[in-house]
């Protein structure tokens, strides 16, 4: 379905919704229903590209995490929160991954139950051989928006994000305006 009749859709039920549940908030029904939509469509729309070069939205996303740690690595906890997933995913997508030779694992030498991801030549260059595939596919998906327009949305979501948290949510967000959240482990670009 395109963006225009998923869009017609929420607004042709969204009044016999709102209508079979009045105390339902409209405003905020609508908006969770548009960012699910949003959601799929912008995987639905990267898909072709991540398919061309045989990885996953989700294994690009690691990759490219991966990439931007120092010594190209990360916990597989730490990944999971990154990329926003489930540890259960999460364990698949690193599974398949080290089937398909773009990472590897290491032990952690102080806990041997422990370990982390790092990752491989082969993985480095899928991950950089896909970015200029995604260049312009990134272009042209947000070309409706103007500079401005695509800024403030990222802060809107970025608040809305924020405001799903009950506890400390202002002081969060002052302290994020401040000083961004970067990982501990977050370091320099490092191609070791």
């Amino acid at each position: 379905m395109h963006s225009i009749l998923k869009l017609a859709a929420v607004k042709r039920s969204t009044p016999a919704m709102h209508s079979a549940l009045p105390d339902l908030p409209l405003d905020e029904t609508i908006l969770v229903r548009l960012i699910k939509i949003f959601s799929t469509s912008v995987s639905d729309y990267f898909e072709p590209v991540f398919k061309q070069v045989g990885v996953t939205e989700y294994i690009f996303h690691v990759l490219s995490l991966l990439l931007s740690y120092k010594n190209n690595t990360c916990s597989p906890g730490e990944l999971t929160e990154l990329v926003g997933t489930s540890k259960a995913n999460m364990t698949r997508i690193l599974e398949r991954m080290l089937n398909q030779g773009l990472i590897t694992k290491i032990d952690v030498p102080e806990d041997g139950r422990r370990y982390q991801i790092k990752i491989t030549d082969k993985g480095r260059k899928i991950a950089t051989s896909t970015v200029p595939n995604l260049m312009n596919s990134l272009s042209d998906a947000f070309s409706g928006l103007s500079k401005e327009e695509l800024t403030s949305l990222i802060s809107l979501i970025e608040k809305a994000l924020l405001s799903l948290d009950t506890s400390g949510i202002n002081d969060l967000h002052m302290k994020l305006k401040e000083e961004p959240f970067i990982p501990k482990e977050l370091g320099t670009h490092n191609n070791e």
